[in-house]
């Protein structure tokens, strides 16, 4: 039985998207498929994944999308704090 992810990405404008999938799959169309990925992301490309987490069921990974998608983007912002704190210096390479 394969693990579903709720995952977010932070798109080119600073934006969140929250799903739920195969992560590396999913990141790959959601920054270069014409089609069959979101629409709100296929318009602010690239995307980043910042935050994943396993889940057993897809059930449980569908309620978990929508408790993060409830949350505004200041707590979303905040949870992702607590999962990988802020860079003190930004990668500009």
């Amino acid at each position: 039985m394969d693990n579903w992810y709720v995952y977010m990405v932070r798109c080119a404008d600073t934006s969140l998207y929250t799903g739920i999938k195969n992560i590396a799959r999913r990141i790959d169309e959601h920054n270069n498929s014409r089609r069959s990925t979101s629409a709100y992301t296929r318009a602010r490309r690239p995307v980043e994944l910042v935050y994943q987490e396993t889940i057993l069921t897809r059930s449980e990974a569908t309620k978990r999308e929508y408790q993060i998608k409830r949350l505004s983007k200041k707590e979303k912002e905040a949870l992702l704090d607590i999962v990988t704190p802020p860079k003190s210096t930004f990668d500009c390479g």
